[in-house]
């Protein structure tokens, strides 16, 4: 084999790990950006919507548990 045809496997190589390692960037900006609040759309905006709900509902048990110890 001469020295061009390394050279020409070499350039094929690089441009295959190039578009293996774009294609990386671009999934994994896209699960990190599903982790960022932005209005409503995004898991992290279900996560806080469902934190807020639970702390309410242990507010609402804990006056609940209290009005029950009253009653006794």
């Amino acid at each position: 084999m001469k020295t061009s045809d390394y050279l020409v496997a070499l350039l094929g190589f690089s441009t295959l790990l190039g578009a293996l390692a774009g294609g990386v960037r671009f999934l994994v900006k896209s699960y990190l950006s599903e982790l960022k609040p932005n209005g409503g759309s995004s898991m992290r905006d279900a996560v806080n919507v469902n934190s807020t709900r639970l702390e309410r509902l242990e507010e609402r048990v804990d006056s609940i548990y209290e009005i029950l110890c009253k009653n006794r």
